[in-house]
Formats: C-alpha cells, sequence, structure tokens
C-alpha cells in the first residue's frame, strides 16, 4: 500500500512539474504587464497575470474590458477607490471572452450591463466549455453570469463619449472579439506581445484552434487598414501595451498571410 502511494505521490510530482514547465514555456518571453499603465487615457490594472482595461464614461461612470481573474475583484475595486468610486460605478463590461480568468470580477459589478458576443455568451454563463488542450479539462457549470448584452462583429456603439467598435477574431475561443475603443485596441488573448514588441498569436495549450486565430489576427489588420480605423495603442490581455500605433499587428499579418 506504501509502495502504490510513493508511486502516485511521484506520479502526481511529475505531473504538476510538467504542467508547471509547460506554463512557463507558454508565457516566456512575453512582455510584462505594467500595473496603472496608461493607454490612450485609459487606465490597465493588472490582476496577477492578466490585465483589466479601465475606461472613464462619466465623472461617476467606468466600463471595464474584462473583469479579471480575482473572484473578490480587489484590483478593480481598489483601482475605484483610487477614484472615489464603488463596485456600482462600473456600468459596462466589455467581455473579450468566456475563460475565468476574465469574467472572475464581473459578480462584483451587479449595475454593470455584461456585453459579449452571441457567439461567446454560452462560454461566458458557463452552458458551454472550451475546445483547448488545457481548456477542454475545464469543468463546464453555470458561472451565475448573464451576459445582458450582445453585439455582432462590425457592430460600432457609444460608451459615453467613446466610440466602440466590436471585431469578431475567432481561434482563441469561438467567440472572442477585440474591442477598439477610440484609438485603443484591446485584443483580449487573441494576441500577445513578446518583450521585443513582437506582436504573436494566441498560445495553443488555452486556444481553440491556433490556425484560425492567426487567420482572425491578419482579418482584423486588413479591416482596420480597409476602413481606415484610426489605432494608435494595442492592449494584451496577458502582456504590455504597445504604442507603435497599428504597425505591430501589420507586421504580424505580413509574416502570416
Amino acid at each position: 500500500m506504501k509502495r502504490a502511494l510513493k508511486i502516485v505521490g511521484v506520479l502526481v510530482a511529475i505531473l504538476v512539474v510538467a504542467v508547471v514547465g509547460l506554463l512557463a514555456a507558454t508565457f516566456m518571453g512575453r512582455q510584462s504587464i505594467t500595473e496603472g499603465a496608461e493607454a490612450g487615457g485609459f487606465r490597465i490594472v493588472k490582476d496577477g497575470v492578466v490585465s483589466v482595461g479601465v475606461i472613464p464614461v462619466s465623472e461617476r461612470e467606468i466600463a471595464l474590458v474584462d473583469a479579471g481573474n480575482d473572484k473578490d475583484a480587489k484590483a478593480i475595486l481598489a483601482e475605484l477607490s483610487r477614484r472615489h468610486l464603488g463596485p456600482d460605478a462600473v456600468t459596462a463590461i466589455l467581455i473579450t471572452h468566456g475563460h475565468p480568468d476574465h469574467t472572475g470580477g464581473v459578480k462584483m459589478f451587479p449595475q454593470a450591463q455584461v456585453i459579449s458576443l452571441e457567439a461567446e455568451k454560452p462560454l461566458v454563463e458557463g452552458r458551454a466549455g472550451a475546445k483547448g488542450p488545457m481548456t477542454r479539462l475545464f469543468p463546464v457549470s453555470p458561472t451565475g453570469i448573464t451576459v445582458t448584452k450582445t453585439v455582432a462583429d462590425g457592430e460600432t456603439f457609444m460608451l459615453g463619449p467613446h466610440r466602440v467598435r466590436v471585431f469578431a477574431v475567432p481561434g482563441h475561443t469561438q467567440g472572442s472579439a477585440a474591442y477598439l475603443v477610440d484609438d485603443v485596441l484591446f485584443m483580449g488573448d487573441a494576441a500577445d506581445t513578446k518583450s521585443d514588441g513582437t506582436v504573436i498569436g494566441a498560445p495553443w495549450v488555452f486556444s481553440d484552434s491556433q490556425p484560425e486565430d492567426r487567420a482572425s489576427l491578419v482579418a482584423l489588420d486588413q479591416r482596420l487598414m480597409r476602413d481606415n480605423e484610426p489605432v494608435k495603442v494595442i492592449v494584451f490581455a496577458h502582456s504590455g501595451v504597445l504604442a507603435g500605433g497599428r504597425a505591430p499587428l501589420d507586421a504580424y499579418a505580413a509574416s502570416n498571410r
């Protein structure tokens, strides 16, 4: 019995080391998230390994891009406190995709309209699972989150004075979205940036389809160019902020067509 337990313990230890090594290799070389970074007048809040975009809508209203990993939303609440605001000041949350490290704090903001693409709604609400090599192992169960507004690819709407355009970028998840808020492009997990400022695609271990993600990023770049959309800053959920306009995405698209 003791021998069997030792064998099980060794196998578990090997598995843990393998998973940690895989995660380290996946995120190695990425530009780190800078707490409090400014992006076109918006603030980036760091919640562990993920970032949240904070968009002032009015003096007393805030919109978020995603809601972080922490179910208590401590980092977001601290930012609201810095602004002398409470949870009810959050009136909208733009969900880039439904992985739990992007929806963790949603329920802390009961006054917020929760916004996602229609295709992502089942994942956000816990009625469907993701299909990535790692994410398919996550249990499928209701999250208690309700998407109260669905948006469509190409749709434009206003958040106070800010123009928001929605882009479907399937691949990381079926309903992944990027949001162009004024001239700031929030990419979610559809892309990342390396420490040298190079744009890279979504990590395969957490993505439904890397080839589809690559195609989505190339298509996004083409649409931004075709429609002459102003992009001054690109924000990535698991890495830093690039202030070089659309050029880094152009370079990615050129090498992946």
